[in-house]
């Protein structure tokens, strides 16, 4: 398998597709709405917080499935899943919402 053939695993682009549905969830945010504070928390802090949290049981998974038995592989797929939850989490660090 190559080394990006394991992302055709369920398990490892779910965390992916997550990450970066919970970005597009703050980026239309800020473009609607703008970068004042809201009162109360919306519809979109709570679709990122599901977002951001259900795919961590899931990246768990896929290690524990996968990283005993081709571990060259799973490695970057890792790397990857952690590179975009991080890259969703950006945003809401730097303009602290």
């Amino acid at each position: 398998m190559t080394r990006f053939g394991m992302l055709r695993k369920p398990s490892a682009f779910l965390p992916v597709a997550m990450s970066l549905a919970a970005l597009a969830t703050v980026l239309v945010y800020v473009v609607r709405f703008g970068l004042a504070r809201q009162p109360d928390e919306g519809t979109a802090a709570h679709l990122w917080q599901l977002l951001m949290v259900a795919q961590v049981p899931i990246i768990a998974l896929f290690a524990v499935r996968w990283l005993p038995e081709a571990p060259r592989q799973v490695l970057p797929v890792l790397a990857l899943q952690v590179g975009a939850a991080l890259a969703a989490a950006a945003p809401v660090l730097l303009l602290g919402f």
